[in-house]
């Protein structure tokens, strides 16, 4: 959350570059334009920020604010669901979504500014009820984005230009409660957005079981995004963008396990005076926030346009776990608390050189301090062993001791981490119908490590004609570890206890090196679009991440070498009030070699992996989506809807246990599925009133997302079943 140290920081920066600019502008308050020119001006300064940005031979698959009212749950849905449509996208637990078979490889940017990742893996960052377009851009990305180089989840967010206040009740299935406002406005060269909204559920994590309801599974979360600008001439603007979430979670319970410990005598071990724990009764928690704030300068005039912005971010995490019930069951239980703050300045730029040449160059420096505090609680034990006969053993747990009472094991850390990036770039049109997009970027990673790459880009796009675009490129890319999860453990401290590792190696994480290639096209014919894209990457120090014990903190871990290739298809078709879309990919992504954060893995499975390729954890084979709506302009159904869309997976992977009991990881897939979501609204004339009623799942199909077995997973879980939620709304 911004202290209000930082927002009045904000607000005397902004009032500083308004003292600066104002007295010469054309729009100052005592010379105050008409509303028509304001709003003219307000739109060529948007499109000069577009022209800034480009994604010229990169995969864009973008959706509107209609279109995202179109899809059942509309922007009462987690951002990551809407995500979900979009080509190349695959669902995981806790609310993840992989691109191209990256493990959180996103950046996420909104109105071109960079917003630093949150720590959190469920729940939703930011709120549908903010974006105007959203667009994800894939595949050889010009220099202009890096070290999260996945995909690019670029946002634009609603203004205030148009008046209008929006109130709004949305629930149903699962206990699910979801009040929210948005508000809009402007006066003179000043418009302002905003949104807040409240949610509980009793589904707040996907079940861990199979049943129609979870058992300690309810979440409170409330989300707010704020947005203000100020015309201070016909070639200026300030920007004030920020936002807060708060969101708790209940660690949802498996049934019908009991937890219970023996000590050296194999007597059963005592925790506040219960030798047996069900696990219906476990009481996990999990609090998260973050808050972000972005001061924007953006100035267009003649050839030349750029954004400069100021950017803060403070993301925190605290898990309480239930110290009896994990004892009993894992013979540890661990608190945990990890903050991290960032402050960063980026500039991006474009000149139109001449014609055929525009240029584009841009700077990034970001500072990272994050701190982490647990508190383990565990069993002493008769020792660690280690059989030098058997090397792919690793270290055993002794037994505990008799008559061993829990002891606490305190640990605090602090780290440090500064980051600077640079690019230039050329978007160079040789002939009319064909256009090359050259550059290099440059990025330094100070850090656990200090890691730095030049990384050339290349981009080539051809229009022949009759509606075809075909593009091809390549990039090198550099993407280190996301800082804010990297996590730094005193092994020596749980030697000998209940948590001591079956390995006792810990490299620091590196970043990820990755040679690039991308090529497709997208052919127009009338109403139909169709698109074909293909991909291949090989990296060194490829990043995954897992989820290594009960709090649900991902550690990122690196493979030696990777290799990911695939192919999209996609279709869109759009005409009247009629709309339709499908998308199709393949994918496979396997990685060799353990290379960093060792400890949290078993010596056996480490052995494997160091002479094998395996499927990365979130690899899915063939993943998909699709959906159509139809909305009715004119006649007795005037202002009516409806609408589908379904989700399709062949499965993420899981552990395959062989005849001898051996295990491959992440060997087998899990079994397929498709599920279907209707839609239907009415909007009721010039009476603002909007109500619509959603399903979910409309088939109650019963499909496991996580079995809790592969490399870094941690815990099983299902996709919700059946749900029916009504929504209204009302426009002012």
């Amino acid at each position: 959350m911004l202290s209000r140290q930082a927002l009045r920081t904000c607000f005397l920066a902004s009032t500083g570059l308004y003292a600066a600019f104002a007295a010469p502008a054309a729009f100052a308050e005592s010379d105050a334009a008409p509303p028509s020119e304001i709003v003219v001006t307000a739109q060529r300064l948007n499109d000069a920020r577009e022209s800034i940005k480009t994604s010229l031979g990169a995969s864009t698959y973008t959706l509107d604010q209609k279109a995202i009212q179109n899809l059942p749950g509309a922007d009462n849905q987690p951002i990551q669901d809407i995500i979900l449509q979009m080509p190349g996208v695959s669902q995981d637990q806790f609310g993840q979504f992989h691109v191209r078979d990256e493990h959180n490889g996103v950046q996420y940017r909104i109105n071109g500014v960079i917003i630093p990742e949150s720590i959190a893996v469920f729940g939703q960052m930011l709120s549908p009820r903010l974006v105007d377009k959203i667009s994800l851009v894939t595949g050889t990305l010009p220099a202009q984005y890096g070290l999260r180089t996945g995909g690019i989840i670029d946002i634009t967010t609603k203004s205030g230009l148009k008046d209008g206040t929006t109130v709004s009740v949305y629930g149903g299935s699962q206990g699910t409660i979801e009040p929210s406002v948005q508000i809009a406005g402007s006066s003179g060269a000043t418009s302002w957005f905003a949104s807040g909204d409240y949610k509980h559920s009793d589904l707040g994590i996907e079940n861990v079981n199979g049943n129609r309801s979870a058992i300690h599974d309810q979440t409170d979360q409330f989300n707010g995004f704020g947005y203000i600008d100020h015309i201070l001439g016909a070639n200026d603007r300030i920007a004030l963008t920020g936002g807060y979430t708060n969101q708790a979670y209940q660690i949802p319970n498996p049934t019908g396990l009991v937890g219970g410990q023996t000590d050296a005598n194999g007597n059963p071990v005592s925790v506040n005076g219960q030798t047996s724990f069900n696990s219906e009764n476990l009481n996990e928690r999990q609090l998260q926030t973050f808050g972000f704030g972005a001061l924007s300068w953006l100035h267009a005039a003649g050839p030349f346009s750029f954004q400069a912005s100021a950017i803060g971010r403070v993301a925190t995490l605290t898990y309480r776990p239930d110290y009896t019930g994990e004892l009993l069951f894992n013979g540890e239980a661990q608190y945990a608390n990890k903050k991290d703050t960032t402050f960063a300045f980026q500039v991006d730029s474009a000149y139109k050189l001449s014609e055929q040449h525009t240029l584009r160059a841009g700077l990034l420096f970001e500072h990272d301090r994050s701190t982490s505090s647990t508190n383990t609680n565990v069993f002493p034990t008769t020792g660690d062993t280690f059989d030098p006969t058997q090397p792919d053993q690793g270290w055993q747990q002794g037994a505990i001791l008799a008559n061993a009472q829990p002891i606490s094991l305190p640990f605090a850390i602090g780290v440090t981490q500064r980051t600077y990036s640079a690019y230039l770039q050329d978007e160079w049109h040789i002939t009319p119908h064909f256009v090359l997009n050259y550059g290099a970027r440059f990025d330094e990673n100070d850090g656990p490590r200090n890691e730095r790459q030049l990384s050339p880009r290349a981009n080539m796009v051809w229009t022949p004609g009759h509606g075809l675009t075909v593009h091809a490129g390549y990039a090198r890319y550099f993407s280190p570890a996301p800082f804010e999860l990297i996590a730094d453990s005193n092994l020596a401290q749980v030697y000998n206890t209940t948590a001591s590792p079956n390995v006792r190696t810990n490299n620091t994480t590196y970043a990820q090196r990755e040679n690039y290639w991308d090529a497709g096209f997208e052919q127009k014919i009338g109403d139909f679009t169709l698109g074909l894209d293909g991909y291949l990457r090989r990296s060194t120090h490829l990043v995954d991440e897992g989820q290594f014990g009960a709090p649900i903190i991902l550690t990122p871990f690196n493979y030696a070498r990777g290799r990911i290739f695939g192919t999209e298809l996609t279709l869109n078709y759009s005409h009247g009030g009629f709309n339709a879309y499908g998308n199709i990919a393949y994918a496979k992504a396997q990685g060799t070699d353990i290379v960093s954060n060792e400890y949290n893995f078993a010596a056996a499975d480490l052995a494997y992996i160091a002479n094998h390729y395996i499927y990365l954890d979130h690899n899915q084979t063939w993943s998909g989506s699709a959906g159509a709506s139809y909305n009715w302009r004119d006649g007795a159904l005037a202002g009516s809807r409806v609408s589908a869309s379904a989700i399709l997976g062949s499965g993420l992977r899981s552990d395959l246990v062989l005849a001898d009991g051996s295990t491959v990881p992440n060997g087998a897939s899990l079994p397929s599925y498709v599920t279907f979501n209707l839609s239907a609204g009415h909007k009721f004339g010039d009476s603002g009133f909007d109500v619509r009623v959603d399903v979910q799942n409309l088939f109650d199909h019963v499909y496991e997302i996580r079995d809790g077995t592969g490399v870094g997973v941690g815990a099983p879980s299902f996709g919700a079943r059946r749900g029916i939620f009504v929504g209204i709304s009302k426009s002012f």
